[in-house]
């Protein structure tokens, strides 16, 4: 029987997974990117003599890109990590410092002496967030969004006897401030709604899950850096035989109303009775899906945050910082209410700092290091974006020095920025939005699109915008949830 074709639109993680598995599985791939590199935006690049991650930076669940390795046999060490410690360092304008520490004991009794909270209470919120992560995920991050599967698995009736231990109702920073009597905690902890673009004033409490899956089971750092996972998968499709075709825009998804025919690309038809798209759901159904009936209600839905990232080659070591380093504002809710709800820039912004030459020495010359600088920022909405990146580049700066007690600008060897607009010309994410629709409410968190299409045979998804989600380890799932997918329905 003769290979089936799978075209799939995009190269970022959720379609490398997916084009790596498939390729195992006997089909014959197609990628078309329109950038000359794979990765979405999981890509690197040199500004003179650093080496930049250009995008997501945190690293969970290792065992995700190891699985795919295992699939062709592959040695596990080809792809090698190691675990932060610290996991993250975090600096408050009064002075506060935390380091979070990988050790469980040595973290609960730091958070205890810092934010002066109780050890048990501490222990308590985090077992709550282990129970949340493993009685949702094989139930929800790890399957398809459908009933008739979920009706017959195990962990589903599991899941249902134990609600109670779930944070069934209100937002993420309500169900804290019921924990918690240290406004500084709250905000550490209220920050993992950002891990998909929310806001933690309205983001469902279930979102408490996050912090487990960091401090619970680990960060971890590719030694080659962020980018050699989007490496590992790309080569291990590409060695497979599956088929990269790079400057490549794919204009439309041929279909007949009820079948997928296949692609147009440069004015080309490329015929697959099987396509998967990674692009972002909105222009995937907006400007390719044509004469098709969109999904309005989730296409409507309001969509995640954005941002805004300097990249700074520093001509100095900070010893006081890692590879994770966070920078809080002292009015964090009315730093989400300028986000989200006026669509504009707080003058006291969060300020995220990644610094891989901490343990990818070959990042950033001797004596320097490389610092991806990032805040959160609105979608694009209209604003006037030279002006905000002005000020807001004046206000980061000023921060930094103002906390780290030097001065950051006369430290800028080189600087390159990516701002929401390019986001959205090169990665195809809509509005520049990182994590397509927000998770600001309980049915926005749990129901995205799915990752394959009720109406349209032969049409599938992949990527942060679909389910489950965003982020590296969602991506993954998303990956391996579309080829299961496909092979259940074509194998």
């Amino acid at each position: 029987m003769a290979k089936m074709k799978v075209v799939i639109i995009g190269s970022g993680v959720a379609a490398l997974a997916a084009a790596a598995r498939l390729t195992q599985a006997g089909f014959h791939v197609h990628v078309f990117e329109k950038m000359a590199t794979p990765g979405g935006k999981l890509s690197e690049k040199w500004i003179g003599q650093y080496r930049f991650d250009l995008g997501p930076s945190l690293f969970t669940l290792p065992e995700n890109v190891e699985e795919v390795l295992d699939l062709f046999g592959k040695n596990r060490s080809s792809f090698s990590y190691k675990r932060l410690n610290p996991v993250c360092e975090y600096f408050y304008e009064d002075g506060t410092r935390f380091s979070a520490a990988a050790d469980h004991t040595v973290y609960v009794e730091k958070l205890s002496e810092v934010f002066n909270e109780k050890k048990h209470t501490i222990e308590k919120f985090l077992k709550s967030s282990k129970a949340t992560y493993e009685l949702t995920a094989p139930v929800f991050l790890k399957s398809e969004l459908s009933f008739s599967k979920l009706l017959f698995k195990a962990d589903t009736y599991r899941a249902i006897f134990q609600l109670y231990k779930l944070p069934l109702l209100g937002s993420l920073n309500g169900s804290l401030k019921k924990r918690f009597r240290s406004e500084k905690i709250i905000q550490l902890f209220n920050r993992y709604a950002t891990y998909n673009g929310s806001n933690p004033y309205s983001t469902p409490a279930m979102m408490q899950l996050i912090p487990h899956l960091e401090n619970g089971i680990g960060a971890f750092l590719p030694e080659k850096g962020m980018y050699d996972i989007s490496r590992t998968l790309y080569n291990l499709a590409h060695e497979n035989g599956a088929v990269f075709h790079f400057n490549s825009s794919v204009e439309e998804i041929i279909h007949d109303g009820s079948k997928v025919k296949g692609v147009r690309v440069n004015g080309e038809v490329i015929s697959s009775e099987i396509v998967i798209s990674n692009l972002d759901i909105t222009p995937t159904y907006r400007y390719l899906l044509k004469n098709f009936k969109a999904p309005e209600r989730l296409l409507n839905q309001e969509k995640s945050s954005s941002a805004l990232i300097f990249y700074w080659g520093v001509k100095a070591v900070f010893s006081e910082m890692h590879v994770h380093n966070i920078f809080f504002s002292d009015n964090y809710k009315e730093e989400f209410d300028h986000i989200f709800l006026r669509k504009d820039l707080y003058s006291d912004p969060t300020v995220y700092v990644n610094i891989t030459s901490k343990e990818c020495t070959q990042d950033a010359p001797v004596g320097c290091e490389n610092w991806f600088v990032m805040i959160n920022v609105p979608h694009l909405a209209g604003q006037d974006w030279p002006d905000l990146i002005e000020k807001s580049r004046k206000r980061i700066i000023a921060k930094l020095s103002r906390i780290l007690k030097k001065d950051i600008d006369s430290l800028i060897e080189v600087e390159e920025v990516l701002t929401p607009q390019l986001i959205q010309d090169r990665t195809g994410s809509f509005l520049g939005s990182l994590y397509g629709n927000a998770s600001n409410n309980t049915f926005a968190a749990f129901r995205r699109h799915n990752v394959r299409s009720n109406d349209l045979k032969g049409m599938y998804f992949c990527g942060g915008s679909v389910h489950p989600g965003g982020g590296i380890p969602l991506c993954m799932f998303s990956g391996k949830l579309v080829a299961e997918a496909i092979k259940e329905e074509y194998l």
